[in-house]
């Protein structure tokens, strides 16, 4: 295999008879070598998937025939190696674990802006405060220059993180960032829950973002979760690794600290504590 094609998307939208469509996913990419990850919910679709172009992007027509799906979109990129090692189709009860009732993306979602209305906010110099919502370990690689972090380990985490925000911050405009749009899709509605008043979500996330605009504003890189572990503002393959024993992601700086042992530890697991 030459060149593999990465397709990843979601979508929220109201799905049934959800055993009868994994069954027939997971028998289709069986049957083309597809490897990934595809979560089926009754709130929608997530989904994180590899494979020779052809057939790889043949499985979005498969999925355009599901009622609410039709109009759904992915992101392309392309890597070496096949950044996967298996092909798993799960039913659960949310395609992004966050455990709140009453957050309805399909129904009530918060405004989206594009990539290059960012920009040009950014450009502008606008004052408004962008909230990073993804996990601490996958901010360290990178985010926008002046963004706040939730300061979570976990998504589900980010309720209680919202709480701790300053109250000054409800009057603000805020942007909600994360890699590919889905954790924004909950939680700006669950902002603006808490009383969060002109709340916008990047659509399409980071990697739209590096799409359309490059790094303009962007400091460092994007933390991914496949084999690849980050892509640069070209949406190309880093030397970024994880670590074997805490699943640290290491820059290569980091790889050459001597407390880095391949397949053992890292900085930031040795006993001597973070580097």
């Amino acid at each position: 295999m030459s060149e593999v094609l990465n397709l990843a998307g979601y979508k929220f939208a109201q799905l049934d008879h959800l055993p009868e469509l994994r069954a027939r996913l997971l028998a289709y990419c069986r049957a083309h070598d597809l490897r990934g990850t595809i979560l089926l919910g009754p709130e929608g679709i997530n989904f994180f998937v590899a494979g020779e172009r052809d057939p790889t992007t043949a499985l979005l027509a498969e999925l355009h025939v599901v009622p609410g799906l039709e109009d759904l979109t992915a992101k392309e990129s392309v890597s070496t190696e096949q950044p996967f090692n298996r092909m798993l189709v799960k039913v659960k009860k949310e395609i992004i674990a966050f455990g709140i009732d009453g957050i309805d993306p399909a129904r009530r979602p918060t405004e989206k802006i594009s990539a290059r209305t960012l920009k040009q906010w950014l450009d502008e110099r606008r004052p408004l405060t962008l909230l990073d919502t993804r996990n601490d370990y996958e901010i360290r690689l990178g985010t926008f220059r002046g963004a706040r972090a939730a300061g979570i380990d976990h998504f589900r985490e980010f309720p209680e993180a919202v709480g701790q925000l300053p109250e000054g911050m409800k009057a603000q405009t805020i942007v909600t960032f994360c890699t590919g749009g889905i954790r924004c899709e909950k939680a700006g509605p669950f902002l603006e829950l808490a009383g969060f008043e002109n709340v916008f979500q990047l659509d399409g996330g980071i990697l739209k973002y590096f799409e359309e605009c490059g790094g303009a504003h962007f400091e460092g890189e994007c933390f991914v979760f496949d084999r690849r572990v980050g892509v640069d503002a070209n949406l190309r393959e880093t030397d970024t690794v994880l670590c074997f024993n805490c699943q640290m992601p290491l820059r290569a700086e980091e790889q050459r600290d001597p407390r880095y042992v391949p397949d053992i530890s890292c900085p930031h697991c040795t006993p001597d504590g973070k580097a």
